[in-house]
């Protein structure tokens, strides 16, 4: 009895903290600020601080608590993401038509569903529940990094280019030149062992674990920096056809890109770039930031190298990780809000933290994957089409998140995301 209830009150202290952070993501915003869609991919703050709340809701206190009252009934249509089996939701597209309910009767929504899912997890079942409970905290913590992903799109649409916190300095050591290492190859397993007592939380689409055949490769020890991207740009990279897979052509035509997201001219022709912390002028030693899968992919075709596999990815922070390090970097506990310049080091620097790295990797099902029965099952598995992996976390990751079997997943065009690169060849 003792050690279930040590277990329901750690886990009530992680919801506490989990929650309390993403209420201290608005903190600062203006009630417009939390209100407004720039774009269809992107979500207010407002809907993400109510979705999250919507998940505790529908799929833990309804089900479990017995004579609890849903807060409003109306929000199971508004707050709704993608779970047909719950049933219809508003469009996506038109979340920021929602001016109401307001952000103060979000906020006590909030406060509704805490003080109900801390009673359920004093109950005797907290420990069944723990693991659906795990997983809310989890897709919270995704939402906190969408949260910033869609401010810093948001306040990019505003002509008096707002910041969202004030500037902070990183501490800057020598330049960490990079170099290639080299690892092994042969028969490597990938993904976490859920099947095989695997420690701690993972995703379903992180399993189950499996074996591939790598040939010898190398993996530079950094990402890519603005500077050397800033030689891709003016080498004509987004002007030259043949670096580009066709779709990807089509889509810098369409859209008019020359540069990644978020980078400007300046009054003096230089480029400066849109931050979290308002604009400053580009930093050329740090990871470049905002770039897609078809950037990513013609980058890596102009300097000669390839995208690496996310079984690669996989493997060489491996190596990291069997050193004894856990994987900690620049992530959202820094403060720094920003991909910063790697410290000199004589091992992979940056392989979490700063910013997500693509692979060359289709997103999909690994060998003996099911998604989970009933509605929580299509959290990953129906997304598996079309999209392309990334590695590592960034600066926007909470602190805690992400680990080496972590599969993040998007779009090969989009890049609001704090996403990057690095670079890798045949041995």
């Amino acid at each position: 009895m003792l050690k279930t209830a040590a277990k329901a009150g750690g886990l009530a202290d992680r919801f506490r903290r989990v929650r309390a952070t993403s209420a201290e993501l608005a903190v600062g915003l203006s009630p417009e600020d939390q209100v407004v869609q720039s774009m269809p991919d992107a979500s207010p703050v407002k809907w993400h601080l109510a979705h999250t709340t919507w998940f505790f809701e529908t799929f833990l206190l309804s089900p479990n608590l017995p004579g609890y009252r849903p807060f409003d009934p109306a929000f199971g249509y508004l707050f709704n993401s993608y779970y047909e089996a719950v049933g219809a939701r508003h469009p996506r597209p038109r979340r920021g038509l929602v001016t109401r309910p307001g952000v103060a009767e979000v906020a006590a929504y909030r406060d509704h569903v805490d003080a109900a899912m801390l009673t359920l997890l004093e109950r005797g079942d907290a420990e069944r529940l723990a693991p659906l409970v795990t997983l809310g905290l989890a897709h919270e913590e995704q939402h906190q990094e969408l949260i910033l992903m869609d401010l810093l799109h948001l306040f990019s649409c505003n002509p008096v280019a707002p910041a969202y916190r004030p500037y902070r300095p990183a501490l800057r050591g020598p330049a960490h030149e990079g170099r290639w290492i080299a690892v092994d190859g042969g028969i490597v397993a990938v993904g976490h062992d859920r099947e095989g007592g695997g420690e701690g939380f993972a995703f379903d689409n992180e399993g189950p674990r499996h074996e591939v055949l790598l040939r010898p490769f190398r993996l530079f020890s950094r990402a890519v920096t603005n500077g050397e991207w800033l030689a891709f740009v003016e080498d004509g990279g987004y002007r030259n056809p043949a670096l580009w897979l066709s779709d990807g052509w089509a889509t810098v035509n369409a859209e008019g890109w020359e540069a990644p997201a978020y980078w400007r001219r300046g009054e003096d022709g230089g480029w400066r770039e849109f931050t979290l912390l308002g604009e400053h002028p580009l930093d050329e030693d740090a990871p470049v930031c905002h770039i897609g899968f078809y950037e990513a992919d013609a980058f890596a075709r102009w300097a000669g190298k390839r995208l690496p596999t996310e079984a690669e990815w996989e493997t060489a922070a491996g190596t990291v990780l069997g050193s004894g390090l856990s994987p900690t970097g620049n992530t959202l506990g820094s403060g720094l809000l920003r991909p910063v310049a790697a410290a000199a080091d004589e091992g992979f620097a940056q392989m979490f933290g700063d910013v997500w790295e693509w692979t060359a990797s289709a997103y999909s099902g690994y060998p003996g994957f099911r998604p989970a029965a009933g509605a929580v099952g299509e959290y990953n598995g129906k997304f598996m089409a079309n999209q392309y992996v990334l590695r590592g976390g960034c600066c926007a990751t909470p602190d805690g998140h992400v680990r080496a079997t972590y599969r993040n997943f998007f779009y090969p065009h989009q890049r609001w995301m704090f996403s990057g690169v690095r670079l890798a060849e045949d041995a």
